[in-house]
């Protein structure tokens, strides 16, 4: 996780964003337990109450959970990771069309291009 992080938004932010998109992609699955702060600072070059943070934010929105002296888990929650999972995509769909009107496209030739674009990408992997 050494990758770097960019001044648009808090560090913490952004880390919680990478921690949300391994559970999304399953290489974080329910009752995996998170690096400790310690270990999480040292991974991603940061403080670690950047990391604290972090985690803190995570659990009030419930994806992870801390347990007193074992560590921090990503939730057991469905419910939870669902609406985690369809709150990405809308944030990320959002950011997609909003950077496509700023270009000057429209709702549908966004549809269209979209539509076309998975077509194809749908015959490159068959």
């Amino acid at each position: 996780m050494k990758d770097s992080f960019h001044s648009s938004q808090p560090i913490y932010r952004q880390l919680a964003d990478r921690i949300n998109r391994k559970i999304l992609r399953g290489e974080l699955k329910p009752n995996d337990k998170l690096p400790s702060v310690r270990d999480m600072a040292i991974q991603s070059n940061v403080n670690p109450n950047t990391v604290q943070r972090t985690y803190r934010e995570l659990e009030g929105i419930s994806i992870v959970e801390t347990r007193r002296g074992q560590g921090t888990f990503v939730t057991e929650n469905k419910e939870v990771l669902s609406e985690l999972r369809e709150y990405l995509k809308k944030e990320e769909i959002s950011r997609f069309v909003e950077r496509m009107h700023e270009m000057g496209y429209n709702g549908k030739e966004i549809q269209f291009g979209v539509t076309a674009f998975l077509r194809d990408e749908k015959g490159d992997t068959e």
